[in-house]
């Protein structure tokens, strides 16, 4: 049992004794002694002035004192600091402890009756996954684990969007410039083909553009504009109004842009010749994700997709008419009123009968809980959409969904490299394909620089390369909190020495260094009697620790809570290998006690990592 929960167990009693208040095991405030004081845990004695009616120094006293005499077995000695009761344990419970921690897996939560379902990735099939794909990918996933450690019932779903303008431009262009190529004959990973021709349609279109406006018709539509502005205002540029007028000349005037626009109606309109381009088109883009979503060691349960759920909603509108939650326009829109919640009024079908985004998002919600009733769904998202979800949210819980109270926007920051922000139609996008090629370059570069790896046969070295360079490039997206914009430096995320993920596997390889040399602990030692040194509590008293980070990311949906628990686990067994010899310890019995610290340490950081999607290497 651990060490805080007797410790509550011998503090419960006392309490009701000494002051007639009653505490639970949750209520007793109990953190961990920080660092500049004696002790293990610090006992918060504020909250028991009014039921003592003394001072909170007071209140320490007298329950360390009791602590002292009546748990003698449990507590070693105590301070008092400012009206906090600083408990020492007893070195016994410590080394029991260990010797139990040594012999079980795992941290073990209880199953609930509850499912989560876990939104994540959400890809468009006109362009190849990205550097902001990854973090969201990596965010979903690693929630989704840490959230079934902690007892959901968790469900992975992606939504795919596969129509609409954008996916038209992709298809359109590989006609007009294609001739005829496929993955197959270019050599070329499906969703890389049909993301070169996404490019490709806006190269087309920013010609055509830039041709129209040297004709006499734009000059004049900008002279027009001029004419008529404000005269007390700035004048508006030529190069500002087309800058502007961009996207309507596309819409209104681009003969690239009636050509897109005339396919995407002949895919609603279920052509054949275009329908079946679409599909092969999407066939070859998800083989390519399949890649990605491979080498990132990701998964879905089911995935969606919007050419199938962009017509749901219609029947949520009419509930919604039906109990006066939306109300219809004179032109037949439907729009829902969100002021009293400090939000606006938000359209929800348009005046032609044609349904917006949060009418399908509304309508995706709904079929999800029909097919997996969920009481809570998450969805993963960049934060460039928070107030869409607080719209969709507050929409839900007016029309009184048996989930909206449920709902969770796991919102993160965008990522950028040191050189910038990244532009998908300008074709500066960083492929993750490409991103993950480099980390695993780097990874190698690196070790082949200190000539560590010289003896590893090559098959064994390129799959080293691989988990480090895998690991490097999720923890280093992982570590920061999710609502925070990040930069991603691909050479910094692998140094061995930094807060990354190799940095972290090197503790858990040293580890296994260590086995090698001295073989396993002895699965029924008894260390009692081990004086244990500052450093090795110091060190147990943080593996002690593993499930309430896990708990803590599960709650604030915050995997960097785990990420730098196990750099902090690292971090601390780095000191400890080299204040406390293991090989050549003092003694038989604190050999065998360090081996145990060791053999408890490898096993959280092993569990740590892969609970955020990564993998120990033996070796480095």
């Amino acid at each position: 049992m651990h060490p805080i929960y007797q410790l509550r167990q011998a503090i419960i009693p006392l309490v009701q004794d000494q002051f007639g208040h009653v505490f639970t095991e949750e209520d007793i405030p109990l953190t961990p002694t920080r660092k500049e004081f004696t002790g293990d845990y610090t006992l918060v004695t504020f909250p028991l002035t009014r039921a003592a009616k003394m001072s909170p120094d007071q209140i320490a006293v007298v329950l360390g004192d009791a602590l002292v005499a009546e748990a003698g077995n449990v507590v070693a000695g105590y301070n008092v600091i400012k009206g906090f009761l600083n408990i020492e344990i007893q070195t016994a419970m410590w080394l029991s402890y260990l010797e139990a921690q040594s012999r079980e897996t795992l941290p073990a939560f209880p199953r609930l009756d509850e499912r989560v379902l876990v939104e994540y990735a959400s890809p468009n099939t006109n362009k190849p996954l990205h550097l902001g794909h990854i973090r969201n990918i990596l965010l979903g996933w690693s929630m989704s684990q840490i959230l079934d450690r902690v007892g959901y019932d968790v469900t992975k779903v992606q939504v795919v969007n596969d129509r609409g303008i954008a996916i038209c431009k992709s298809m359109l262009a590989w006609q007009k410039f294609g001739k005829g190529i496929t993955p197959a004959s270019g050599g070329i990973k499906g969703d890389h083909l049909v993301g070169d021709f996404y490019v490709r349609f806006e190269e087309a279109f920013k010609e055509e553009y830039a041709a129209w406006q040297t004709t006499k018709t734009a000059e004049n539509m900008w002279r027009s504009v001029q004419e008529s502005a404000d005269p007390e205002k700035k004048p508006v540029s030529r190069d500002g109004f087309f800058k502007n007028y961009k996207n309507t000349y596309f819409n209104e005037a681009s003969e690239l842009g009636a050509e897109a626009r005339e396919m995407l109606l002949k895919w609603e309109g279920n052509d054949p010749e275009v329908r079946t381009l679409w599909t092969t088109m999407n066939e070859w883009v998800y083989a390519g994700f399949q890649e990605t979503y491979d080498a990132l060691g990701v998964t879905f349960d089911k995935s969606y997709y919007e050419s199938q759920t962009y017509l749901l909603g219609r029947a949520i509108v009419d509930k919604g008419l039906a109990m006066k939650a939306f109300y219809r326009e004179d032109d037949g829109s439907v729009w829902i009123d969100l002021t009293d919640v400090g939000l606006d009024k938000k359209i929800l079908l348009r005046s032609d009968g044609t349904s917006v985004y949060m009418t399908q998002d509304l309508g995706t919600a709904q079929d999800r809980y029909s097919d997996f009733k969920a009481s809570r769904m998450v969805y993963v998202v960049a934060d460039e959409q928070n107030y869409h979800f607080q719209v969709l949210f507050a929409i839900l819980k007016k029309l009184k969904a048996a989930y909206a109270d449920g709902l969770v926007h796991l919102s993160y920051g965008m990522v950028e490299l040191p050189t910038g922000r990244m532009k998908s139609r300008e074709g500066t996008v960083v492929d993750a394909d490409d991103l993950i090629a480099e980390v695993i370059r780097e990874a190698r570069e690196g070790a082949e620089e200190r000539g560590e790896s010289e003896e590893i046969p090559a098959e064994e070295r390129n799959e080293i390369y691989r988990k480090v360079g895998i690991a490097a490039l999720k923890y280093h997206m992982i570590k920061v909190n999710p609502k925070r914009r990040m930069i991603f430096d691909p050479k910094e995320s692998v140094d061995l020495q930094g807060h990354t993920g190799p940095y972290i596997q090197n503790a858990y390889v040293r580890i296994q260094s260590i086995f090698r040399k001295a073989g396993h602990p002895q699965p029924n030692a008894t260390l009692s009697g081990y004086p244990l040194q500052a450093g090795e509590k110091e060190l147990l008293l943080l593996l002690s620790e593993y499930p309430v980070h896990i708990q803590s990311a599960a709650d604030q949906y915050d995997p960097s809570h785990v990420a730098n628990y196990a750099y902090a686990v690292a971090k601390a067994y780095h000191k400890f290998y080299h204040e406390y010899p293991v090989l050549r310890a003092e003694s038989d019995l604190a050999k065998e006690v360090r081996l145990h610290l060791s053999l408890v340490t490898g096993r959280i950081l092993k569990d740590a990592m892969e609970l955020l999607g990564m993998e120990m290497p033996d070796r480095m």
